[in-house]
């Protein structure tokens, strides 16, 4: 089953690599990654999308994730009231004779083009992972040339108090 998880990490250089060195000697299969600043300066957060097939497997790698030096909060969040966010970039093949076409395809998914060549046109959309793919199919037949996809990024919905919230307090304090 797919997993949504969170950590709020240390801003230090390595600290990627052991959380990914972490799940691959684990085995676990990283589908989605991605990092960025948190509103705290020196801390990042991180958003991974990973197979984990039961409970206990979930349970071992939080806890192994939670013993990192770096890591100061990790959480799954996948059954939880989330708010989840993806980009893409897609390049289609167009003509100026298709363009119009396509932007009536992209305008109910509230995408817009960034960029016209000639030969393509490149089109921005983010929301959830169904609707970037629902967009994909749609274009396809034009022709795509190439997609960027930034990978997932999420949190909790409102306040919904976590486990271990008074401990990533103490270790923020």
């Amino acid at each position: 089953m797919k997993r949504i998880i969170t950590l709020t990490v240390q801003d230090r250089s390595g600290v990627l690599n052991r959380v990914t060195g972490l799940l691959q000697r684990r085995q676990f299969n990283i589908e989605s990654i991605s990092v960025g600043p948190a509103e705290t300066e020196g801390i990042s957060k991180m958003t991974l999308v990973v197979e984990i097939e039961d409970e206990q497997r979930l349970e071992q790698v939080t806890k192994q994730l939670n013993k990192q030096i770096d890591v100061l909060k990790v959480s799954d969040i996948t059954d939880k009231a989330i708010v989840v966010r993806e980009l893409a970039l897609i390049k289609v093949a167009s003509s100026s004779q298709l363009r119009s076409e396509i932007n009536g395809i992209i305008d109910p998914f509230r995408a817009s083009i960034i960029d016209v060549s000639k030969e393509s046109l490149a089109v921005q959309i983010t929301g959830r992972p169904e609707k970037i793919d629902a967009l994909i199919e749609l274009l396809r037949p034009y022709g795509i040339k190439e997609i960027a996809r930034t990978g997932l990024t999420a949190f909790l919905r409102g306040h919904q108090p976590q486990v271990n919230d008074l401990a990533t307090y103490s270790l923020l304090k």
